[in-house]
């Protein structure tokens, strides 16, 4: 079995007497995608810009292909590739000269460039915009591009940061289809995102974190299973019994419905289900499967868990 692309252990990093990251750990397999999830303010950037260099760990350590990253900086940051939220794109420059001007920072320099542009252009459907200026591009192929770009030198690891921020959802769409395609290409890829269907297209693993720590590890199913079962309750806000099996949720079980516009949504047992839906046979009672916009609203909720 190959050594995982990337292992972090023990990181921390405090800003002031505050610790942002708290003794976190982590590993990214090659040919996979690791979400990093998490409400603001639980580390997710912090973590993301120790593991590609751009913060210093107070303490821990990074592993990239077998190596302390401390030690082998210069040499191992040629093996990653970073995205962030930021539109960074030269506008000064055409959609090739983009690719090949950030492609020159590279050492030692990208072999065979003309071809590897040419591949990325056909991959991310940019061939007909090659000579175009970014500004006459979409925002999701602008997108594309800053994507295209943060690989144009074929690293081992990528690091993506809430990639399809404020896309429309065709082009978020595109974007999962090459995001896929790169780790099938045996691409390690390290995302965060706060559309929970992304994560749960996207990712094998997850991480997710709260005040800087782990607080669950797994897949997506293993994950929401662990905190909040396989069933929802919705109370539909139309129901004349709502405030009523609100209170009983509340006084009776020790739980607490989340309220999405004016329906309640509550994790629950199938017994309990069974048990309101007979006391209250018109309220329209209903069951979902939980889903990480779920997790995501407890964590909320309860400040972390």
């Amino acid at each position: 079995m190959d050594a995982p692309l990337l292992v972090a252990e023990g990181l921390v990093k405090r800003f002031g007497e505050k610790r942002a990251v708290d003794g976190l750990g982590l590993r990214c397999e090659r040919g996979s995608v690791l979400g990093l999830l998490g409400p603001n303010g639980a580390g997710k950037t912090t973590t993301l810009r120790m593991l590609y260099g751009f913060l210093e760990p107070d303490e821990g350590s990074i592993r990239l292909l077998g190596r302390e990253f401390r030690e082998h900086r210069e040499a191992l940051k040629r093996e990653i590739g970073v995205c962030t939220q930021d539109d960074s794109l030269d506008y000064d420059f055409s959609v090739v000269q983009n690719l090949e001007v950030y492609a020159s920072y590279f050492r030692p320099k990208v072999p065979d460039l003309g071809a590897r542009i040419d591949e990325l252009l056909e991959l991310f459907g940019l061939r007909e915009y090659r000579d175009a200026s970014p500004s006459t591009l979409s925002g999701g192929y602008k997108r594309r591009l800053i994507l295209a770009r943060s690989i144009v030198h074929r690293p081992k690891l990528l690091f993506l940061d809430e990639p399809t921020t404020g896309l429309d959802p065709s082009a978020r769409v595109a974007l999962w289809r090459i995001v896929d395609r790169l780790r099938s290409e045996g691409l390690g890829i390290i995302l965060t995102t706060h559309y929970m269907d992304e994560a749960e297209r996207l990712a094998d693993r997850l991480v997710v974190l709260s005040r800087g720590r782990t607080i669950a590890e797994g897949g997506t199913k293993e994950v929401i299973a662990r905190f909040l079962g396989g069933n929802v309750l919705v109370v539909p806000g139309t129901a004349a019994a709502r405030d009523a099996i609100d209170r009983e949720l509340r006084e009776a079980h020790g739980l607490r419905p989340h309220q999405i516009l004016d329906d309640l949504h509550v994790p629950v047992t199938p017994e309990l289900f069974a048990e309101l839906a007979a006391r209250h046979p018109d309220a329209g009672l209903s069951l979902r499967r939980p889903t990480l916009d779920d997790l995501f609203l407890r964590l909320d909720e309860e400040g972390g868990l």
